[in-house]
């Protein structure tokens, strides 16, 4: 599909898996649609897609399945980014290769990299794939506005950043003012600061996809200048379950996938090991939380 300037809500799917571990394919379909039902403006499979558990056949299975159901509906952007240069660009032709629209890739973080390795790393991927790239600014690499403007600048298809180094309010503001010119600016961890994120100059956010419903509405309120509605939902939806899930290191996924199960998306809430597990007394209050936002469970 033609991707133009993307823009909006473009939730990261989780992979939904069986009681062993294997990809649950029926719940990643109802996953997908509803997603979609909910009105996002694309779909992204990355990080909290566990993509770093995943087999090198299962990454490009899932680009595919997910391609095939939006079938041209909204713009997919796959996470291709690695430690390896060489292995970056084979994953972001494996994307390409199974209909992806776009990339999101972070730079490598096993070793710091410096800002002409970056550049060299941005620029083969760019050389290799006619596709738009997504910067993936990350606490463990982050880029700077100079930077990111340098890469876009220098390789044709840096098109975009989804900033989430901290501050993420205050870098979104300096990424728009001195890069803005050459790269569209989305946030990201999360979806967690997306109304201050919008005041400075974002125009998207890539946050989980339990509660795509909640972020269109956000979304739509700002654009309509309806903050106040905006932060209504977002502090009666939202903020509960940030606070929630942000107790621990790699806690969101398991609390996200148990939000998806309760709302009948998907079967299992199984997190693919190594995975931190909640606590007798978190799972209690997650329980009591989701029976109060969603009594019906999808509503």
């Amino acid at each position: 599909m033609t991707t133009s300037t993307m823009k909006g809500v473009y939730p990261i799917l989780v992979t939904p898996f069986d009681q062993d571990s294997q990809i649950d394919e029926e719940s990643l379909h109802r996953l997908i649609e509803f997603n979609l039902e909910a009105g996002v403006h694309g779909l992204g499979v990355a990080l909290g897609s566990e993509v770093y558990k995943l087999t090198e056949a299962e990454r490009a299975w899932m680009t595919r399945v997910v391609v095939d159901q939006v079938a041209g509906r909204v713009p997919v952007v796959i996470n291709t980014g690695a430690n390896g240069t060489d292995l970056a660009v084979h994953y972001s032709r494996m994307a390409h290769e199974n209909g992806a629209d776009a990339l999101m890739v972070l730079p490598p973080s096993f070793f710091p990299a410096g800002a002409e390795e970056v550049l060299a790393y941005y620029r083969a991927i760019s050389e290799a794939v006619p596709l738009p790239i997504f910067i993936q600014d990350v606490v463990a690499s982050p880029i700077s506005a100079g930077l990111a403007r340098r890469l876009a600048e220098e390789c044709e298809w840096v098109r975009y950043i989804k900033v989430e180094s901290f501050p993420v309010v205050e870098k979104v503001a300096a990424m728009s003012a001195e890069a803005g010119d050459v790269l569209t600016v989305f946030g990201g961890a999360g979806g967690g600061y997306f109304i201050e994120e919008m005041r400075r100059g974002s125009v998207g956010t890539m946050p989980f996809c339990t509660q795509p419903e909640a972020f269109v509405e956000i979304w739509n309120c700002v654009r309509a200048g309806d903050e106040l509605g905006a932060w209504q939902t977002f502090n009666r939806y939202l903020v509960p379950i940030a606070r929630l899930s942000a107790q621990g290191a790699g806690l969101f996924h398991g609390v996200h996938k148990e939000i998806l199960v309760h709302r009948g998306v998907i079967r299992t809430s199984v997190v693919r090991a190594p995975a931190a597990s909640m606590d007798p007394f978190t799972r209690g209050e997650l329980k009591v939380l989701l029976e109060e936002l969603y009594p019906d469970g999808n509503e």
